[in-house]
């Protein structure tokens, strides 16, 4: 058997900016770290395309590793933002060296739609660097688009791949083939916008951002011990909030609104290629945020409510 990443929830972490010339903002880094582990996330997700890793210098995304590594024992998938074998194999060896043992496995991006060419890909980065691979098909990132039966001829010739995350829509169908297929976990992502239906179809979790982390740990914990009825009504109360912070173009500008709304992060920046927040959408983000804090203090028994130790 081979070695399978933990189930459950694995939070993809923003990357916060301050200051006109956004930079990392790492008071609120730590604050959002201490967060995820203090309401139990099973393991976070940094320089990811929502932590808008591309957009950092390969100093700033060593600086994120270290202080994500300083402020939780969670463990650690760490995204890989070159689709190119030799800058992908320079960027996981920065990553060992600032997260040590710490590293569960790192998150590669399908890089062609030939499974060959994928294959030779995660050999060569494995063979260079021992890491464990988080296979990612997200080709509205990557602009790959890759067939579930490709990624699956990928995952059995390689046994060092310990998940996939399956971001092509729809996520449920290509779940479903993936996980009847292999003996990897297989985590859906998207903001939790599927993740009932991911669940269903054999999903372990998911491995996203949301700005309420909360709801998704309370959902796929209800799922493991209640099956879909106690999953549906874990998240039920959230999906308008889930459904508003995923719209096309504007979702990372919206989660880090959100975040500081809830004061784990302090300024809101994003930087180019992603859109600001639109201020039209204030209201509405208003009123969702105020139904997801009601929903969470309705039910305070669903997950671990503590602060962060920041």
């Amino acid at each position: 058997m081979r070695e399978s990443l933990t189930p459950g929830v694995w939070g993809v972490v923003a990357t916060p900016f301050q200051g006109g010339a956004l930079d990392i903002d790492t008071d609120s880094l730590a604050r959002l770290v201490g967060y995820y582990e203090s309401i139990g996330a099973t393991g976070l997700t940094v320089l990811g395309v929502f932590g808008e890793a591309a957009a950092l210098t390969a100093a700033e995304r060593n600086l994120v590793l270290e202080v994500v590594v300083e402020e939780t024992r969670l463990p650690l998938v760490a995204g890989v933002t070159s689709l190119y074998t030799g800058t992908a194999v320079d960027e996981i060896r920065a990553i060992q060296a600032a997260t040590g043992d710490r590293l569960a496995a790192v998150m590669v991006q399908a890089n062609s739609a030939n499974p060959a060419v994928v294959i030779a890909h995660l050999n060569a980065i494995h063979q260079s660097t021992g890491a464990n691979v988080v296979l990612q098909d997200y080709p509205r990132a990557s602009g790959v688009h890759i067939s579930t039966e490709a990624l699956i001829s990928v995952v059995r010739a390689c046994s060092f791949v310990t998940a996939v995350k399956a971001e092509a829509p729809p996520t449920s169908v290509a779940i479903g083939s993936l996980a009847s297929a292999l003996d990897v976990s297989v985590f859906g992502g998207l903001g939790g916008q599927g993740l009932l239906d991911e669940l269903l179809a054999g999903a372990a979790g998911a491995m996203t951002g949301f700005s309420y982390p909360e709801a998704l740990i309370a959902c796929v914990r209800a799922w493991q011990n209640g099956g879909y009825d106690a999953a549906r009504d874990a998240l039920l109360p959230y999906l308008p909030l889930i459904n508003f912070e995923q719209q096309a173009k504007i979702a990372l500008a919206i989660r880090k609104e959100c975040l500081h709304q809830r004061g784990l992060i302090a300024e809101t920046g994003v930087r180019a290629p992603a859109a600001a927040f639109p201020d039209v959408l204030r209201t509405g983000l208003r009123m969702h945020l105020a139904e997801a804090a009601g929903a969470l203090g309705s039910n305070p028994g669903a997950v671990l409510t503590t602060a962060g130790r920041n």
